[in-house]
Order: C-alpha cells, then structure tokens, then sequence
C-alpha cells in the first residue's frame, strides 16, 4: 500500500530527526548551523519535539488510505511541515557557503512536501477497494 510507504518514510525520517535533536542538539546544531550559540541549543529540543509527535502521529496512521478527503487532517499536517520547512530551506541551500549537512536535510523535506501537495490536492495514490475504504 502506496500510502503506508509514504506514512512510514515520513515518520523514519522525523523519528531520526527528532531523536538527534532531542539527545544531540549540540552536535546537530553546531554542525549545521555554527554560528548558533551554544546557549540556544534548547531550541533544537523544542524542534525535535514537534518532530517526534508528528512522526508517531505518521506512524500511528500507517495503515489508513491517506489522501484527497481520506485522512485530510493527516495530510495537511504533514503538507504544511514539509512545505514551511522546504520553503524555509530553499534560502539555506542557495546560498554560497552551504554545507553538504543542510542538502541531506532539505532534499528529502522537499521530496515529502511534493508528495503531501499530491494526495492533498490530487487523492490518493492507492487504489481504493472495499477492504482499505473499510467498507464490508
């Protein structure tokens, strides 16, 4: 099922993430962003925990027809993180003294913002039967 893949590449990615952020923000921050100062490291915690919600909200969800007006709160939530933060990032990347860190993070932000733009505003990619519409 088309939509369970793309559920569980999102939350793999914001799990990772999030988890980095919560354990290692000094690392993952100072890493991508050095200029940061070390007393705003908290502000990555704060991140990841956005983060680790919305990925164990994608993971719970896993199993549902994901798409057009099946699970519309679903996708709009996920169309609206990706979208801001590819958006935030587009900035970022272009700009000369990027480092290779920020494309790992923004390539697949951007990738999951066009897929959550496609099954918000297209439908569904799965073919709908009885059994996944959860009709009997």
């Amino acid at each position: 099922m088309i939509s369970g893949i793309v559920s569980r590449s999102s939350a793999a990615f914001l799990f990772g993430g999030g988890l980095a952020l919560l354990f290692a923000p000094d690392v993952v921050l100072g890493a991508l962003a050095p200029a940061m100062p070390a007393d705003a490291y908290w502000l990555g915690q704060l991140l990841a925990a956005a983060w680790l919600g919305i990925a164990s909200l994608n993971w719970l969800q896993r199993g549902v027809v994901i798409g057009g007006i099946y699970a519309r709160p679903l996708v709009y939530t996920n169309f609206m993180l990706y979208f801001v933060s590819a958006l935030s990032m587009v900035r970022v990347v272009f700009s000369p003294a990027v480092m290779w860190g920020v494309w790992l993070l923004a390539a697949p932000m951007l990738v999951l913002a066009m897929t959550y733009a496609a099954l918000l505003f297209k439908g569904p990619f799965d073919p709908l039967d009885a059994r996944s519409a959860g009709v009997r």
